[in-house]
């Protein structure tokens, strides 16, 4: 699935659940994106990093310039309280909306 396959918005709740586990920098973002969708949803730098900027902007998430585990200078994001909160909110919004969808996808609606 390409970027452009993404849905609007969904992309934003998926870097907030990632980032829920802990910090990471943007390429191992991207990573776990890819690993824990299966290999489906592929972001690219030209997609993550502005949503990162876009996060960090609304204060979903903080950003600080770190060492990754090889050594190299990245920036390192970390989930805020308010990022903790959005994610609750986006995550429960979204499961509602994709049972709906499933249930007229399935001739149940």
């Amino acid at each position: 699935m390409s970027n452009a396959d993404i849905v609007a918005g969904t992309l934003d709740l998926l870097v907030l659940k990632v980032l829920s586990q802990g910090p990471l920098h943007g390429y191992a973002i991207a990573k776990s994106i890819r690993r824990d969708s299966e290999e489906v949803l592929r972001v690219g730098d030209n997609t993550l990093y502005p949503a990162l900027h876009r996060l960090e902007a609304r204060g979903d998430l903080s950003g600080a310039w770190g060492r990754t585990s090889t050594g190299r200078e990245a920036r390192i994001y970390t989930l805020t309280a308010r990022g903790e909160k959005r994610l609750q909110k986006e995550s429960a919004r979204w499961m509602e909306r994709s049972r709906a969808a499933l249930r007229m996808l399935s001739g149940e609606g």
